[in-house]
């Protein structure tokens, strides 16, 4: 009960407007993980942004499963195979941002995207941990079960060969 692996990766571009700028950010997305992302609506209205309650401003995706895993390892290898210490939580997830995304091995450059950056989200689990989201008789997960900050960092050093840094 105690295995500690790949939940979930979340890709995230905010483009903070939208129309065409949202479209490009979609097909970035779409060649960087091969699945088809969704748009993000603003949450609120900013009059001095010019950005009005429920209109895009972002698009994600979610990726699971042996996908995820194949895409983190190619994510890491743009960034050096490093990762920041800091940049972990204390419930098993971390955190890091891609400037350029033609950096990402196996994207090409494409001049009607251009250049755009992203953020990128990794959840780690264990079994178990469907109690907190399942809709009759939600429960916590106990402290011992929890992943640890550096359970977190060692799960990534010994999967996908990164260093800490």
């Amino acid at each position: 009960m105690k295995k500690i692996s790949l939940e979930k990766l979340v890709l995230n571009m905010g483009v903070g407007r939208s129309g065409d700028a949202i479209e490009i950010a979609k097909k970035a997305l779409e060649q960087i993980s091969g699945k088809k992302p969704s748009p993000r609506e603003a949450k609120e209205s900013q009059r001095d942004w010019g950005v009005r309650k429920g209109e895009p401003i972002g698009v994600s995706v979610t990726i699971r499963g042996e996908d995820a895993n194949i895409l983190l390892k190619r994510l890491f290898d743009a960034k050096g195979n490093q990762v920041r210490g800091k940049a972990f939580d204390n419930f098993g997830n971390y955190s890091f941002g891609i400037a350029e995304h033609i950096d990402i091995p196996g994207v090409k450059y494409d001049p009607q995207i251009g250049i755009l950056g992203l953020g990128i989200s990794v959840t780690l689990s264990r079994p178990g941990y469907g109690i907190r989201k399942r809709s009759k008789h939600k429960a916590r997960v106990g402290k011992s079960h929890i992943i640890q900050n550096q359970e977190a960092k060692d799960y990534l050093v010994q999967k996908f060969e990164v260093t800490v840094v």
